[in-house]
């Protein structure tokens, strides 16, 4: 069945397709929508809806909830994510799963309620304290709002750690035709969650090791996860890569704007490509590496990357440069180039296609 919604909609309707049982969170716009529909959803469904008194209890209610063995979901902006990132830091040394949207406004202090991609550092380098990560989902359609909140409550049982799908505003208010799905749902057997049964009794939650080589093990088995999760679940769409002089990168709303510019710029003659990433932890770098290399084959044997027909690369975002950062890890000999807004603004295919000809120009 088709249902025409914004993406901050079809975040809650992802959120019923896999099974979410309670929702504890604060309004904030441009994010306001998600709270506002699962109070009118799951009320009706019996579900648990509460609007905290702030951020900071929303986070702890959900740490709550989730240690009960239940899916549950917060989202916010900005503002709010930052009141979280102490919870977010409990969460992952808990070992406990959860679901956060962030459709990120204009920063930093109250900015405004434009788009902004700016929350980058924040949630993909870790706000909290202590060495941890999160699996952030980059959705660029209201279709995938949709699908990627069902694919991060999966994500969030099968890894037992937080889950953030990264959206920025004008895709929490754009509307779309999304197809809504019912799914068998595939909620896990929590055998280390705590309820009134005598079977969790000895069940223990907790993110304090006195002694400093129980605190390492803890540390390491978590340090050992994290790699697990950056060899399986790394992803990233590709088009128009493989003859491509340069490549256009951006992830969001950035990409659909990118796909568009790339047609316009092959319809000039101009070889382009996208590299678009789906995750932004675990960053996909072994895709930029090879879209970076060509991985061709010169008389049996494995190119190394070093010959001239290696594209360069425009990485295009909302902030003044977060998530180039990753991009120059992933490929640092590649020579990359940056094109930004910020403010609020998104840029125009114009503004970006005169930005790729002036660096042909200068090749």
């Amino acid at each position: 069945m088709k249902k025409l919604v914004k993406g901050n909609e079809a975040v809650v309707l992802g959120s019923l397709a896999a099974g979410c049982d309670a929702y504890f969170g604060y309004p904030i716009t441009p994010a306001s929508e998600i709270a506002q529909l699962t109070s009118e959803y799951y009320l009706k469904l019996g579900k648990i809806f509460i609007q905290a008194e702030c951020e900071v209890a929303s986070i702890n209610m959900l740490m709550g909830g989730s240690s009960a063995g239940m899916r549950v979901m917060t989202s916010s902006s900005g503002p709010g994510i930052s009141l979280m990132q102490e919870g977010l830091s409990f969460f992952s040394g808990g070992e406990l799963p959860a679901v956060i949207v962030d459709i990120m406004r204009v920063g930093p202090g109250i900015g405004n309620i434009g788009p902004e991609q700016s929350d980058y550092f924040q949630i993909v380098k870790g706000g909290g304290h202590g060495s941890y990560h999160l699996i952030v989902l980059a959705p660029n359609s209201a279709s995938e709002m949709y699908q990627m909140t069902i694919k991060a409550f999966e994500l969030a049982d099968q890894y037992r750690m937080p889950v953030v799908l990264l959206a920025d505003a004008t895709l929490g208010q754009m509307m779309e035709a999304i197809d809504l799905v019912e799914l068998p749902l595939k909620q896990s057997d929590k055998k280390w969650k705590l309820d009134p049964t005598p079977a969790t009794n000895q069940n223990v939650i907790t993110t304090i090791y006195l002694e400093s080589a129980d605190m390492e093990r803890h540390i390491n088995h978590l340090k050992e996860k994290f790699e697990q999760v950056e060899r399986n679940e790394a992803d990233a769409e590709t088009w128009q890569t493989d003859d491509a002089e340069i490549v256009l990168t951006g992830y969001g709303i950035i990409s659909r704007i990118l796909h568009t510019v790339v047609d316009r710029l092959r319809q000039e003659g101009i070889k382009a490509g996208l590299l678009r990433p789906k995750t932004l932890w675990p960053f996909p770098k072994t895709v930029f590496e090879k879209v970076w290399r060509r991985q061709t084959t010169e008389n049996g044997k494995e190119s190394n990357g070093s010959h001239s027909n290696n594209p360069r690369f425009l990485v295009v975002e909302l902030s003044t440069g977060q998530f180039i950062e990753d991009v120059r890890l992933s490929i640092p000999n590649a020579q990359i180039d940056f094109y930004g807004r910020v403010g609020g603004d998104l840029p125009s295919e114009d503004e970006i296609i005169q930005k790729v000809r002036e660096l042909m120009n200068s090749f």
